[in-house]
């Protein structure tokens, strides 16, 4: 395996604070992607338009977006790194872990791992959140002098007409779809949260299965009755009873030491 793989979490999280000036505290905080595409602009000057990276991004809508300018990046440096998008937004450590050593093996061998010391962190993202901010204000403004204009053209047609009915529902529509997205991540992580705790109960009990068919236990009473539960197929009748049963029918099953 490659030894960059080998980097613990603290040291990439000590690389990455001190690089960009941030205080992570843990490696699933750069799911968003943002933090990989400032550590490209630094090691690249001009190569990453910062003002398109969202570093507020909550959703994984937001956070594809992030993905997508990265992936734009790699395309123009040619880079050949497959971005696993799916699986990083997701958050999990050991995936955000093995880009994070990947991306520091990468900007390592870049210049010989000398980092660039006239660059500013702090100022390249603010200055990229103001550049996207302005644009977005822009953005409003232009749909509000349109919605206002339309509506003094339609005073005769109601309240409600043309553009200006158009842009209240689209605006309608951008919220909720921003909620939506939101229940949908609270989802994903609670349904993530169940596969693990059923592929930790399911080892358990293969480790259980594998213990009872061994040649040495398999004959013992316990052994059975434990199996008969295992494999019970009607899940509304519980096999308890019958596993009881077993037990207490097996003679010297419960003699005392004495008496054996």
């Amino acid at each position: 395996m490659d030894g960059a793989y080998f980097v613990g979490r603290g040291e990439i999280l000590s690389w990455i604070n001190a690089t960009l000036q941030l205080s992570l505290a843990k490696v699933e905080e750069v799911a968003s992607g943002a933090v990989q595409c400032q550590m490209l602009d630094m090691v690249h000057p001009g190569v990453v338009p910062m003002h398109k990276v969202n570093f507020d991004a909550k959703t994984e809508y937001d956070m594809i977006q992030n993905y997508k300018i990265l992936q734009d990046v790699f395309n123009k440096l040619r880079i050949s790194k497959n971005i696993e998008v799916n699986k990083l937004v997701k958050g999990r450590p050991l995936d955000n872990l093995e880009f994070l050593q990947w991306l520091k093996r990468y900007c390592d061998s870049v210049n010989g791992g000398i980092m660039n010391e006239n660059y500013n962190p702090v100022e390249r993202r603010s200055k990229g959140c103001k550049e996207r901010s302005l644009k977005i204000s822009k953005k409003s403004s232009k749909s509000l002098q349109a919605n206002r204009l339309s509506g003094a053209n339609s005073t005769d047609r109601g309240p409600c007409v043309g553009k200006v009915c158009n842009a209240i529902a689209e605006e309608h529509f951008i919220e909720q779809i921003q909620q939506l997205s939101e229940k949908i991540a609270g989802m994903k992580v609670s349904v993530d949260s169940a596969e693990k705790e059923r592929d930790f109960y399911f080892s358990k009990l293969r480790d259980i299965e594998i213990l009872c068919q061994k040649p040495e236990s398999e004959h013992l009473p316990m052994a059975k009755a434990i199996k008969k539960i295992l494999y019970a197929a009607d899940a509304r009748d519980s096999p308890l009873p019958e596993a009881n049963e077993i037990i207490t029918k097996s003679p010297g099953m419960f003699l005392d030491e004495g008496e054996v």
